[in-house]
């Protein structure tokens, strides 16, 4: 049986640094390839009226255009890719809106290369799917693999619940957190509660800062991202 093509790819981004970055993940994930990078819609127009791109990229908040109108000037002049839409805002009226438009995902930033790979995994899962459905549960397990995205597995020694817990703690304290504190307000030790905190930090939804007092070793204290790139 003859090898699949690999899906290709544009990233569409106006910060340079976040476009270089994109571009590195979708190389990493197997059977994705970028084909191309653009940092307004009108260079991303121009490149794909002479590339083929089965799949966008889509920063939603570009310097000249917002992303949805962008994706339906597209639908409107026969451009049939896909689109996953990158952005901070999490409006569901845009959610909503961007259905119609060929938009499959929503990948809201900050995100980490394991969100990004697991949302191309299962596009290309559903894209695979081909032939004639033999059921109506086959049409489902089609469409779960691109609506139903299973949660990210936790490390080992984590629980759901107690991270809920700690994230509740985290976003509602504008000035942020200490382990000591988050120990406090959840329950469990500075111990555990440093280990939930730490997870935070790596899968990019929390950030740590060390805090000076007048004596002794700093304290870190953690916050929740929010608005991160220049306040999207």
């Amino acid at each position: 049986m003859s090898e699949q093509p690999p899906i290709r790819v544009l990233v569409v981004e106006d910060d340079p640094v976040a476009a270089d970055a994109h571009v590195m993940y979708v190389g990493r994930v197997a059977g994705f390839v970028a084909v191309g990078k653009a940092h307004t819609g009108a260079e991303a127009r121009r490149i794909l009226d002479r590339t083929p791109v089965d799949l966008l990229l889509l920063d939603l908040h570009l310097p000249d255009v917002h992303g949805l109108q962008f994706a339906r000037s597209l639908r409107a002049a026969g451009h049939q890719a896909d689109v996953i839409a990158v952005t901070s805002a999490r409006d569901l009226t845009v959610v909503r809106e961007g259905v119609s438009l060929g938009v499959v995902q929503y990948v809201l930033k900050p995100f980490t290369f394991a969100t990004l790979r697991d949302r191309l995994a299962r596009y290309a899962e559903f894209r695979g799917a081909a032939g004639e459905a033999s059921s109506q549960d086959e049409v489902d397990r089609a469409l779960a693999a691109l609506r139903a995205p299973s949660p990210a597995a936790l490390p080992k020694g984590l629980s759901g619940p107690t991270l809920e817990r700690v994230t509740s703690a985290v976003r509602e304290a504008a000035e942020g957190l200490t382990a000591a504190g988050v120990a406090e307000a959840v329950g469990t030790s500075r111990i555990t509660a440093r280990r939930y905190l730490e997870h935070l930090v790596e899968t990019g939804r929390a950030e740590r800062k060390p805090v000076y007092g007048q004596v002794g070793r700093p304290e870190l204290v953690y916050r929740w991202v929010t608005g991160v790139e220049r306040g999207r």
